[in-house]
């Protein structure tokens, strides 16, 4: 068992317990080819949750300062993780998602840059929309929908993807690709919030 289904099972064991998750949509999740995986995000355990939670393995990119941390900061290279500046253009982060997606894997970003203190979808950062249009990949948008109270349910909705080839073929920006991916996420949480 390598190290991410390690960590994967660990994750799973550790949270299971604690809180009711609902898988749903699964089954939209392609079964291969390049995709990013665009979740809200509403609490430190997002990452985590995601991973346990999709079909395939998937590639998180995470704030360079958690790979400085004492014990964290080493595991995560391992479980698929990679490093991205906050503030700043990161040329080498820029490459590596790149890579990944060409590669046929999936990458898991959460176009907001940060945490939505109030669980309202923010504003998506244009990077979504970049790495859509040049990644050669589809988009799974994902909704989680919590709050993480102990026991409590925390629902993660997988959308069915948002095809990119229409949006490459007019030259569309990657504002306008993030707006709908953001508006993919959006849908969903007005979907399944309620039920």
């Amino acid at each position: 068992m390598n190290l991410y289904a390690f960590g994967k099972a660990l994750v799973k064991g550790a949270l299971s317990p604690l809180y009711r998750f609902e898988v749903i949509g699964a089954e939209n999740f392609p079964k291969e080819g390049g995709i990013l995986l665009c979740a809200n995000h509403i609490h430190a355990l997002d990452p985590p949750v995601v991973g346990m939670t999709a079909p395939r393995t998937v590639h998180f990119m995470a704030k360079e300062e958690l790979f400085k941390l004492p014990v964290l900061g080493p595991i995560l290279p391992q479980v698929n993780a990679f490093p991205v500046k906050r503030g700043m253009s990161d040329r080498e982060a820029l490459r590596m998602a790149l890579k990944i997606l060409k590669g046929g894997d999936v990458v898991g970003l959460f176009p907001e840059g940060t945490r939505s203190t109030d669980g309202v979808l923010k504003k998506g950062l244009s990077g979504a929309g970049f790495f859509a249009l040049r990644g050669n990949a589809d988009v799974v948008p994902c909704a989680i929908i919590g709050p993480y109270k102990m026991f409590r349910k925390v629902k993660v909705v997988y959308g069915e993807p948002l095809r990119m080839e229409p949006f490459r073929e007019r030259k569309a920006s990657a504002d306008e690709v993030t707006e709908q991916i953001m508006a993919s996420i959006q849908a969903l949480l007005d979907q399944y919030s309620k039920k």
